[in-house]
C-alpha cells in the first residue's frame, strides 16, 4: 500500500449561528490521500469541499474527528507546526493572497526567512530565482508588484511560495477558476509537470469536472457535506453510481454539437430545483429522479459496491446486490 500523506476521519465542521442549530459545513467526512497522487474533490458551491480545505492545511479546526499527517495526528498550535511544512494551500484567487506592498522576490524571500530554510541575503535570493524558475517564470519577474502580474503570472508566483517550503502536498482550491481558458490550461500542465519532478501529493478542489477528470488519480464527489461517491477517476466518471455524480457529468459539455443537442434532448426536464436538506434521508433526494420512500427515510451509507469504488445511494446499492446474485 502507498504511503498515506493525509487521512482525515469523520470529519465534522460546524459553525454557529445567531437564529437555530450550528450550521454543519462537514458531515463526517472521511478521505486519503496517498503519495505522489492527486485526489480530486468535486462538488457544487456550497458542499463544504473549501470548507474541507482549510481544515487540511491547519486554518481551521474540525468540530469532531481528526486529521493526520504522515501518520501525526494534527491538533493544537504543535500540530499546525507540522502542517506549515508539509502541506500547503494553494488559493483560488492569488491576488488575495499576495501581498500587494511585497514584491514577488520579497513575498518568497519571507516565507524562506521565516522558516529559516536559508541563511544570507546571497543564498536567498538565489532561492527566489530558482523558485520561479521552477513555475517558469523568470528572474526578472522578482521585481514586480502583484498588480504587475497577470492571472496566470501571480497563480504561478503562488505556487511558486507553497513550493519553498518544500512540501509534501498541495491542497489547491479552485486553482484555475479565475484564469482564462487557455492559461488554465498552462497551470494544470505545470502542477503535472512539478508533481513528476519533485513527487508532490495533490488535494485538488474544483466544481470543473472535466479538469477533475484531467489531473486527478480518485475522486471524491461531495453534496451539502457529505462524500457520497469516491473512487478511481475512470470507474467514478465513466460509470458513476449515484444520482448526483451522474448529473454533474451531463452537466460537462461535449465538444461534438450533435452529440450534445441529441443529450440535452434527452434530459430535458430532468433539472431539479436545489432544495433544502431534509430532517432524514438521503440530502439528495429532493433532486433526485430515482428518489424511493428508503430515500427519504434513511441515510444510505458510503459502501464499496464495486472494487474501490464507494457511493452512497440506496438504489444503486439495490442493484448492484440484485446484479450480483447475492
Amino acid at each position: 500500500m502507498a504511503e498515506l500523506i493525509i487521512k482525515a476521519t469523520d470529519v465534522v465542521k460546524e459553525y454557529p449561528s445567531r437564529r437555530g442549530p450550528p450550521v454543519r459545513a462537514l458531515r463526517g467526512v472521511s478521505i486519503v490521500l496517498e503519495a505522489a497522487s492527486t485526489l480530486g474533490i468535486v462538488g457544487e458551491s456550497g458542499c463544504g469541499k473549501s470548507t474541507l480545505g482549510r481544515l487540511l492545511v491547519g486554518l481551521e479546526e474540525p468540530t469532531s474527528g481528526h486529521i493526520e499527517i504522515l501518520g501525526r495526528p494534527v491538533d493544537g498550535a504543535s500540530g499546525r507546526g507540522v502542517l506549515a511544512r508539509q502541506v500547503q494551500l494553494v488559493f483560488q484567487d492569488p491576488f488575495s493572497s499576495l501581498n500587494p506592498r511585497l514584491t514577488v522576490a520579497a513575498a518568497l524571500g519571507e516565507v524562506l526567512a521565516v522558516h529559516h530554510l536559508v541563511a544570507g541575503r546571497a543564498a536567498r535570493l538565489a532561492r527566489v530565482d530558482e523558485l520561479l524558475g521552477m513555475v517558469a517564470l523568470a528572474p526578472r519577474f522578482g521585481a514586480r508588484y502583484p498588480h504587475e502580474l497577470s492571472g496566470g503570472q501571480a497563480q504561478r508566483v503562488a505556487i511558486a511560495r507553497a513550493l519553498a517550503v518544500q512540501p509534501q502536498a498541495l491542497v489547491l482550491d479552485e486553482p484555475t477558476s479565475a484564469l482564462d481558458v487557455s492559461v488554465r490550461a498552462e497551470v494544470v500542465n505545470l502542477l503535472t509537470r512539478l508533481q513528476d519532478e519533485l513527487g508532490l501529493s495533490y488535494v485538488f478542489i474544483s466544481h470543473d469536472l472535466a479538469m477533475v477528470r484531467h489531473i486527478s488519480d480518485v475522486i471524491c464527489v461531495m453534496y451539502l457535506g457529505k462524500v457520497v461517491e469516491s473512487g478511481p477517476y475512470e470507474a467514478v466518471l465513466g460509470a458513476p453510481l449515484h444520482p448526483y455524480t451522474r448529473a454533474l457529468s451531463e452537466a460537462v459539455p461535449l465538444p461534438d454539437p450533435e452529440v450534445e443537442a441529441g443529450r440535452r434532448k434527452s434530459t430535458a426536464g430532468e433539472a431539479l430545483v436545489l432544495g433544502a436538506e431534509t430532517p432524514g434521508g438521503c440530502p439528495y433526494n429532493p433532486r433526485c429522479p430515482l428518489a424511493e420512500e428508503v430515500c427519504r427515510a434513511q441515510v444510505p451509507a458510503l459502501l464499496e459496491l464495486r472494487p474501490k469504488h464507494f457511493a452512497a445511494c440506496h438504489v444503486a446499492a439495490r442493484e448492484i446486490v440484485a446484479r450480483s446474485g447475492v
